[in-house]
């Protein structure tokens, strides 16, 4: 037990120091969300990746911390982001909607109950957004048919807010 002082301490710390990001971010989050208006859902999903964010990192650090070697660290990161790349490559399109959703969640104007049309020449769509995901806008449209589009769609195109 006295061998491993060291690391237990540090293990502690670090423990505390995630404990203490977590909940300053989640205010600043909820804040963030509270004055945008977003919805609490939407918010939830970020929380969710910043846990996850977090706790890789944290992982990181404590491997460090236990005297992991770094260059065998390094090895087994490399190979579970090359894993994931195949992976994220194989459904890039599962990858481009969580970061688009991501993006309409912190920078884009868009608000459930607004009342939008998809500015584009092929599509003449408008409607009131009834919900935003991590990955899909869901619109109910002047004719009341509900219809679900990709968030990476929603970036690409140009969307007017209409007023009511």
């Amino acid at each position: 037990m006295v061998e491993y002082r060291r690391e237990i301490l540090g293990t502690i710390v670090i423990v505390v120091i995630l404990i203490i990001l977590k909940l300053i971010l989640n205010r600043i989050i909820h804040k963030f969300g509270n004055t945008r208006s977003i919805n609490p859902n939407r918010r939830k999903i970020i929380n969710n990746i910043k846990d996850m964010v977090i706790y890789f990192l944290s992982i990181i650090v404590l491997a460090g911390v236990w005297g992991v070697d770094s260059k065998q660290l390094i090895v087994f990161i490399s190979s579970i982001l090359t894993i994931l790349g195949i992976g994220f490559f194989a459904q890039w399109s599962i990858l481009s909607n969580l970061t688009a959703g991501f993006i309409l969640f912190f920078s884009h104007h868009l608000r459930i109950g607004d009342h939008i049309r998809i500015v584009d020449n092929d599509i003449d769509c408008r409607g009131e957004i009834i919900d935003i995901t991590g990955f899909f806008l869901h619109m109910k449209t002047e004719k009341g048919e509900k219809i679900t589009w990709p968030n990476s769609f929603i970036l690409q195109k140009g969307i007017e807010i209409l007023e009511d």
